[in-house]
């Protein structure tokens, strides 16, 4: 079942929204209000969740409360990869999300948290095991990042290889089970730790590893699923009997369902971070995938 929708993924990372484009992020907030608002017409029921910020940063928060955002949602999320790509310790998670709470009484979401294996499993394993202890009662949600390792013939999209060298390359191996099918030695850790914390797994457009995943969520005791419906997928042929398919596959756990990113051509310019053109045709299709699957 659908328990939650998301509204964007990281908004104030370039890597996922334009801000040079929309400076000071008016047209997001503009968006993000009337997505909001039409997520609430088709069904009253679902918590709408502010996609999850990176950097965890109040003044972004602030900015949205100022802009009228935090009335159109229901909760704040938030990531982190201390032991990645942060400039912050692993210890200072309660103090991050203290942080937030600061600046609103919104409930707050972990919608992303993770640890690679991209110099060894012993540190994804302790990761896990620590971070699990950090967050425990701390967040309404908790969502570990990521069940599968991203195929390393795929490209990591969402981020930029040339400017980020090494970087780039943890992005690939965030996985609790490898490219091939195996599990890494964290995942027996996860699985002390279900169904209290979730995994977040994004489906890429007719991704293969959707059964294998659905398997493992199962057998690992997990209910809370944060996965993503990309609008930029919606534009391409068959897009629906993929979504269908998804969504079907998904029905057995209680998933929060993240809307983003813009198809090149109905973009400001064409790239998946641009502002839409027209922010109400990404509003009217957050409010279609909300009526067939979350009715």
């Amino acid at each position: 079942m659908i328990e939650a929708v998301m509204i964007w993924n990281e908004p104030n990372n370039l890597s996922h929204w334009d801000f040079n484009v929309d400076q000071d992020w008016v047209i997001f907030a503009k968006m993000a209000r009337l997505t909001g608002d039409a997520v609430r017409s088709e069904n009253a029921t679902l918590t709408r969740v502010l996609g999850g910020i990176s950097p965890i940063d109040p003044a972004f928060v602030l900015n949205m409360k100022s802009k009228g955002v935090l009335a159109a949602v229901d909760a704040i999320a938030v990531h982190g990869f201390p032991l990645d790509w942060n400039h912050w310790q692993l210890t200072e998670w309660p103090a991050k999300l203290d942080e937030i709470r600061a600046v609103t009484d919104l409930p707050l979401w972990v919608s992303e948290v993770g640890v690679s294996t991209f110099g060894a499993e012993e540190v994804q394993a302790f990761g896990l095991s620590r971070t699990a202890e950090l967050l425990r009662g701390r967040a309404e949600r908790v969502h570990w990042y990521s069940l599968l390792d991203l195929p390393r013939a795929w490209p990591a999209t969402t981020r930029h290889r040339e400017a980020e060298g090494s970087s780039y390359y943890r992005h690939f191996y965030m996985g609790l089970i490898r490219e091939d099918g195996t599990p890494k030695l964290a995942l027996e850790e996860l699985a002390k730790h279900t169904p209290d914390l979730g995994i977040c797994q994004w489906f890429h457009f007719q991704d293969e590893r959707l059964d294998m995943a659905v398997r493992w969520l199962k057998e690992l005791g997990v209910t809370k699923l944060r996965t993503g419906l990309s609008w930029a997928d919606h534009h391409r042929p068959d897009s629906i009997a993929w979504f269908d398919r998804q969504m079907k596959a998904l029905e057995p756990f209680e998933v929060t369902l993240t809307y983003c990113f813009t198809p090149p051509s109905r973009g400001v310019h064409p790239h998946y971070t641009a502002p839409p053109q027209r922010i109400e045709e990404f509003a009217e299709f957050c409010a279609e995938m909300t009526r067939r699957y979350a009715r």
